[in-house]
């Protein structure tokens, strides 16, 4: 029996094993382009095609006025929210007043209500210094028919600075002055009934020729036992009924013995004016006519002889201007006169 005698040899190390990948399916080989028999085909098109994925919707176009516009400054970055809970939270730190701006805040105020107050105040006292003002005058505009000298009442001489028609001055002079009297005799009868409500205290007439003495004027003043209500009241119902206007309520003219107005009566009356005031006691009456002693047959109110493009006798002679420019020169002073008189003592 024979050995071998050669030593045995290192072991034998299997060679590495190869991961195939994964198994495919047995699909049928055909014969590709570069002729490799072996070469797998490509899967045969399946007789259904898988469901198309829809398009995604277009997004809606925005209309440049529907673009909002940039921020002007990049927004402050949002914080955190607070995590809710039923605990309190830790107490923020309140920031300290600033003295400084709480007076001044505070100085403000009291200004503020200060002015507002002191403008009410002011109205309310200004208000009550005006009526109480006004009521003394009309106390001592009642005693100025005996407390003033008479040429304060009718002056000498009257200068009517674009008084007469058309603009052009007048002037007027006192040729006789009345005594004062009581209403019965210085007034028509149906005049005197309709003053009654405000009575009658005392009457003072005087009366004016022109500067060519072509035409005379009575002027008078009745001073009135009434209190403000009654003069407004009585100031109304001459302007609602319009009774200066009404000629068998003319004033009555005074005559003057020896002068231009020596023959002016009740039918020399051409025009008259009848003025009812309320800031005083007092009537005003003025009556003008021809110096000739000529009667006329229509007077004419003061308001309509001397409105623009009146025309007739009356008016062309300038009779209602005469009337108005005298009325209104004697009621003026009345008015002044009465504003500087002390109240007389009750």
């Amino acid at each position: 029996m024979t050995t071998d005698a050669r030593p045995p040899g290192p072991p034998r190390t299997p060679p590495p094993r190869i991961d195939p990948g994964p198994v495919l399916p047995d699909t049928p080989r055909r014969a590709n382009t570069a002729g490799h028999p072996n070469a797998p085909m490509p899967p045969a098109p399946s007789a259904s095609r898988p469901p198309e994925i829809p398009p995604l919707p277009a997004a809606p176009s925005a209309s440049p006025s529907a673009i909002p516009p940039l921020p002007s400054a990049p927004p402050k970055p949002l914080l955190p929210p607070e995590p809710l809970s039923d605990e309190p939270g830790p107490l923020r730190p309140v920031p300290a007043r600033r003295p400084g701006r709480v007076a001044a805040a505070a100085v403000c105020v009291v200004l503020g209500i200060g002015l507002i107050g002191g403008a009410a105040a002011g109205t309310w006292l200004g208000d009550d210094s005006a009526g109480a003002e006004d009521r003394g005058n009309f106390t001592a505009a009642r005693a100025l028919w005996h407390s003033v000298p008479v040429d304060t009442l009718f002056p000498p001489t009257i200068h009517g600075t674009g008084a007469g028609p058309g603009g052009a001055d007048r002037a007027w002079t006192r040729i006789g002055v009345a005594p004062d009297s009581g209403c019965a005799g210085a007034l028509d009868p149906l005049l005197l009934k309709v003053l009654e409500p405000v009575g009658c205290a005392r009457m003072v007439r005087a009366t004016y020729t022109d500067a060519t003495h072509s035409s005379v004027t009575t002027v008078g003043l009745v001073f009135t036992e009434a209190d403000p209500a009654a003069m407004t009241a009585l100031a109304n119902r001459f302007s609602t009924e319009k009774l200066a206007t009404r000629t068998d309520l003319m004033p009555r003219a005074y005559p003057v013995k020896g002068t231009d107005a020596a023959s002016f009566g009740d039918k020399q009356r051409a025009s008259w004016t009848v003025r009812v005031l309320t800031d005083a006691p007092v009537v005003v009456t003025a009556a003008s006519g021809f110096a000739d002693g000529r009667t006329v047959a229509t007077p004419r109110p003061a308001e309509q002889a001397t409105a623009p493009g009146a025309n007739g006798p009356v008016a062309e002679a300038g009779l209602g201007h005469d009337a108005k420019g005298i009325a209104d020169t004697v009621e003026r002073g009345l008015r002044k006169r009465a504003a500087a008189s002390p109240e007389p003592a009750k």
